[in-house]
């Protein structure tokens, strides 16, 4: 999900330009287009330059001067009263000599040599080490001048007469609000240490969030901003962009030389680049400051305007004993863009005047004045220092202490002490949380995304409440696992639940001991009698993720009953990984026509001791260390998964001696122009006396009707679509998918399409399959193929899927090897 959207909700709306004392716009005289980037100079030395639009604000009283590269130079005199101005400059054909370099195409020539160059310009490639620390701020705020700040009366129109309705105050007292406070704020103190053989780590000294005792973590490890601007993607906001310094930068971007300035007494270039082509990859447009001597970067301004408008600033200072230009500050600003639709966020719907059109009817609401910017100002560095990084599998580290640092400890670290809209804004947003219990409910919202309901000491668990399958029917119950006012170091969980078609009733109980707080290690134990489809994979790894229905089970009829003992120890303490190793004892009851029968022996019932270990391992992704546990802040791929189960006969009555290795791999990459292709490679081998229920069966979720209509079912995550329940079953399998989204349009109106084509293929093997009496199944020798595609999310988060079921193990009937389903995807963010 996207972690943003909490920022949003507690802002209400999200941004709009605020207008300053003087706003303007320059423009070709003879075309008149905007001219982005022009140089403004005002009266009381500041130097600015206009946005993509050729937009600018400005606080100049007597006057400003315009300047753009090719165009005659202009002086606007400021008149009292007058806040809105339409600059048109004149073409000039003298040309500055001295941005010429190489002859002509300079521009490309100089930023072959900035690209070439980044591996002596990008500290992170040229230093060994360094060290600094940062103050950040971020607001949500909206300058009161740009208000009007009115009452009017409101009036309607009743049989050709005008009636008075009511009263809209709903600016002014908007104005009033920001008169005195920002609409939100955040603080924090980090320092950074980087290392060339262990990366880039923040740990955060100081984190304050207005009106949250406890901060909202995820917030923190949002992107808003990328790190570094030699990167090939940059990243605003969540979003990535082709870098204009990306090794193939020449082939996206086009630059033009506007104009040399000095910037820490070095010659600097002021370069402007555009997309060639806007509409086949996200790209963005700017300024890149060159250093004319070392070819690197001295500022970066990046700019991005769709349903957000972005501006992304980078300063750096010059450091002469290294040559070397070093990350000094970053601006980030985000205001309202443009869009043809309103979009909603959490229920908040945003308004949007539409890029097409030049005047808009609607009325302003606080969205059209708000804006977002975020400041950070880095000090104290220190370069090619011996240095080392602790834990350095997490990039975000977050104690106990940084959320609760006094008022003396900021003021260290303030660049500037706080004004009084800033502290009013703490005072009143501390008040206002607590009184409208904001906190207690984004709290409840993160634990019921996360599945759970609390009440009290115990969290409910909504997966537990209402199931369907066709084995149990409605499979009806009470789940829960006590929460942190219960204990942070113990805790008990357990569930009960029974089945209005098999008429039984199962549970579970189990208890648990933390044994270490940094790597979330516990070592507990559990006993369970339930149900459990055959031949079902899972790693003991794997997330018991909440959904509102669960469509394969559904349709799933074959099960085994199982009484379980279990002894367990789950801990992160191996950097970017999680393991879960157990030891169980379980008797197992299938509750379908079925014996086994190895070395002469047959088994209708049978007792198993096992022993596994699991280990998931994200080896790209980001963690974040809170006083709460890790999060995964920044999910990369691939991410691997490893689990092996050795069952042992002989010992407390087990009946059989076998093992299991089991792995999965899974893979994406996300395009800039959209759209996204993923893999998943997953395999297992299943050596010695192995129970039919223990095996192999690939997911199938199809069922054995005639007709495509009467299978019309629910579709699965990565389920074979078109491959019927128990058809297959093996001891040793391999299964790869095939996944490729394409970009998201519009039908019409609300209708819109999002295809994604899937491939399937499956292989498996069957080793002694006389030993398993009862029921008819095949192997997967020939190989299994399936293809289709997937329209989710056209209407209300509903769709449909279509396969087809082709090679080896096509089917005689032409609509048996057909599927179509229904898909549903919940989104509560």
């Amino acid at each position: 999900m996207r972690i943003l959207t909490l920022l949003l909700l507690l802002i209400g709306s999200l941004s709009c330009q605020a207008q300053f004392t003087i706003a303007g716009i320059v423009r070709d005289n003879e075309h008149n287009k905007p001219l982005p980037f022009a140089t403004i100079t005002t009266d009381k030395g500041k130097t600015l330059v206009t946005d993509i639009d050729g937009k600018f604000n400005t606080d100049a009283t007597e006057w400003f001067t315009v300047a753009y590269v090719g165009y005659k130079k202009k002086k606007i005199a400021v008149i009292p009263g007058k806040e809105k101005y339409n600059i048109f400059l004149t073409q000039s054909t003298q040309q500055l000599k001295e941005v010429v370099i190489e002859q002509s195409n300079s521009a490309n020539a100089l930023l072959r040599k900035v690209i070439y160059r980044k591996p002596y310009n990008d500290p992170r490639q040229r230093l060994e080490s360094f060290r600094y620390k940062t103050y950040n701020k971020l607001l949500v705020t909206a300058n009161p001048d740009s208000i009007v700040g009115k009452i009017d009366s409101i009036y309607t129109y009743k049989r050709s007469r005008k009636r008075f309705s009511k009263i809209d105050s709903t600016e002014f007292k908007f104005k009033k609000l920001i008169e005195q406070q920002h609409l939100y704020q955040t603080e924090k103190v980090s320092e950074f240490k980087y290392t060339k053989k262990q990366g880039l780590k923040e740990n955060v000294l100081a984190t304050r969030m207005a009106g949250f005792k406890q901060p909202l973590y995820e917030i923190i490890g949002l992107t808003l901003q990328s790190y570094s601007v030699y990167g090939n993607n940059v990243e605003l906001v969540e979003t990535k962009y082709a870098g204009p310094l990306a090794d193939d930068a020449l082939l996206d971007y086009q630059y033009k030389i506007l104009d040399t300035v000095a910037i820490d007494d070095r010659r600097v270039y002021v370069v402007y680049f555009t997309p060639k082509r806007k509409y086949k990859k996200r790209k963005l447009e700017g300024l890149l400051y060159i250093d004319g001597k070392n070819y690197g970067i001295a500022k970066a301004i990046f700019r991005v305007k769709n349903a957000l408008d972005i501006t992304s600033t980078h300063v750096f200072s010059y450091n002469e004993e290294l040559n070397l230009w070093f990350p000094d500050e970053k601006k980030l600003k985000i205001v309202k863009g443009n869009n043809k639709n309103d979009i909603k966020i959490l229920g908040e719907t945003i308004k949007f005047d539409g890029v097409e059109k030049d005047k808009s009817n609607r009325e302003k609401d606080a969205s059209d004045y708000v804006y977002l910017i975020s400041e950070s100002i880095n000090f104290e560095q220190e370069y090619n220092i011996p240095l080392t990084i602790k834990h350095p599998g997490v990039a975000i580290d977050i104690k106990q202490e940084a959320i609760n640092r006094p008022e003396n400890y900021w003021n260290r670290y303030r660049i500037d002490t706080l004004d009084n809209r800033s502290m009013k804004t703490y005072i009143a947003l501390d008040s206002l949380v607590a009184k409208k219990k904001w906190e207690k409910k984004i709290f409840l919202g993160k634990k019921i995304i996360d599945g759970y309901i609390p009440v009290g000491i115990i969290d409910i668990d909504l997966r537990d409440l209402i199931k369907y399958n066709n084995y149990e029917g409605f499979r009806l119950g009470l789940g829960g696992i006590t929460n942190s006012k219960f204990s942070n170091c113990f805790r008990i969980k357990g569930y009960g639940v029974h089945g209005t078609k098999d008429n039984a009733f199962k549970y579970s109980m189990g208890a648990a001991v933390r044994i270490g707080n940094f790597s979330s290690s516990w070592i507990g134990g559990s006993y369970t009698e339930d149900v459990r489809e055959i031949a079902s994979t899972s790693f003991a790894t794997d997330k018991k993720t909440f959904k509102i229905y669960d469509p394969r089970p559904i349709n799933i009829s074959t099960f085994y009953e199982h009484k379980t003992w279990e002894a367990y120890l789950e801990s992160k303490i191996l950097p970017k990984t999680e393991s879960h190793w157990q030891v169980t004892h379980s008797s197992i009851d299938p509750k379908f026509n079925y014996i086994y029968s190895p070395n002469g022996r047959s088994y209708s019932q049978f007792n198993l001791v096992t022993a596994t270990a699991a280990i998931q391992w994200n080896p790209f992704s980001d963690f974040m260390q809170t006083p709460n546990g890790r999060i995964e802040v920044d999910k990369r791929f691939p991410k691997f998964t490893f689990q092996y189960t050795q069952a042992l006969a002989g010992i407390l009555d087990s009946d059989f001696t076998f093992g299991k290795l089991d792995f999965r791999v899974e893979m994406e990459r996300k395009y800039l122009n959209g759209q996204r292709t993923s893999a998943l490679i997953q395999t297992g081998v299943a050596v010695g006396d192995t129970p039919l229920t223990h095996l192999y069966s690939t997911s199938p979720n199809n069922l054995d009707r005639d007709g495509v209509l009467q299978r019309i079912t629910f579709a699965g995550k990565n389920s074979f679509e078109t491959m019927y329940f128990n058809e297959f079953f093996s001891s040793q399998y391999a299964i790869v998918q095939l996944k490729h989204g394409m970009s998201r349009f519009t039908i019409f109106n609300s209708l819109k399409l999002s295809p994604m084509l899937v491939t399937r293929f499956a292989w498996g093997n069957m080793e002694n399959n006389h030993e398993h009496e009862g029921i008819e199944y095949n192997t997967l020798k020939k190989g299994y193929y399936e293809s289709g595609i997937e329209f989710n999310e056209i209407f209300k988060g509903l769709g449909f899927t279509a396969f087809y079921r082709y090679g080896p193990y096509h089917l005689p009937q032409l609509d048996r090897n057909i599927s179509i389903k229904v898909s549903f995807v919940l989104n509560l963010l």
